[in-house]
């Protein structure tokens, strides 16, 4: 690593799992503060809304600003803004596009919806996209962990979709090189500056990698010692979200 001036830290998994802060990582987070260094909190969760994403931080202890929160749900209703369309959406959390409801030409939006993948859901989807609508995927992340275990996230529908129209999605979350990017611009860093710290050794680390950013993989959350295999090599890989802040804390020193 070298000096690093920002970072971005994914949330379910790197600071809490389920709804339970993991250990160490509010007092971590407090010593980024502390130090002044600029953060962004960038997260693929699309099961749930900003505004609850936001509370639930609040009721664990932990308190964020809006501004510091980056989501793809944003960043899908700028790419919609920008094209003039109104979203299909294949989602959970449907408040976060209620600016961009137009009711005019529309575009799948695709992310974790959990129970309604359903047959009929994904047949919507698809015959939209066989009439020419683009697919736009806020992640493409395969799983995700929850406290009873691994749990299929939206990647593999997505795929699905894909494979079925013969369309390929535009991803614009996590490991979309302009999503770190933009998070890194919002704190004012250079990419290569800017250091993502991660438990998806996909979408997190390998992504900011690819990105130009520098990146930590954490040992909770979803990591397991087969993501070591997959891990770039310009990565670090520590225990946990406090040990990450550490390697920060010293490379921000110089």
């Amino acid at each position: 690593m070298t000096t690093v001036q920002g970072a971005l830290l994914d949330l379910d998994g790197v600071l809490y799992v389920g709804g339970t802060l993991l250990p160490g990582a509010r007092e971590a987070l407090e010593r980024l503060r502390a130090r002044a260094m600029p953060v962004r909190f960038v997260t693929n969760t699309t099961r749930r809304p900003r505004r609850m994403i936001l509370a639930d931080l609040s009721a664990m202890g932990v308190t964020i600003g809006d501004e510091e929160l980056v989501t793809p749900s944003g960043a899908a209703c700028a790419w919609l803004k920008e094209r003039g369309l109104s979203p299909h959406l294949l989602v959970h959390l449907k408040e976060d596009f209620t600016d961009v409801l137009s009711g005019g030409a529309q575009a799948v939006v695709i992310g974790d919806a959990g129970s309604g993948f359903t047959y009929g859901a994904l047949n919507r989807a698809f015959r939209l996209l066989m009439s020419g609508a683009p697919l736009l995927a806020l992640a493409k992340n395969r799983y995700f962990r929850e406290p009873d275990g691994l749990s299929l996230d939206a990647g593999p529908f997505v795929a699905a979709l894909e494979f079925a129209s013969g369309r390929s999605a535009e991803v614009v979350g996590k490991p979309a090189p302009a999503f770190f990017r933009t998070a890194a611009a919002g704190l004012g860093c250079l990419p290569e500056d800017t250091v993502m710290v991660g438990d998806d050794v996909e979408a997190d680390v390998n992504g900011a990698v690819a990105a130009g950013l520098q990146a930590i993989l954490v040992r909770t959350g979803k990591f397991q010692e087969q993501d070591l295999e997959r891990l770039h090599a310009d990565a670090a890989v520590v225990a946990d979200f406090a040990a990450a802040v550490d390697r920060i804390l010293a490379e921000s020193a110089g």
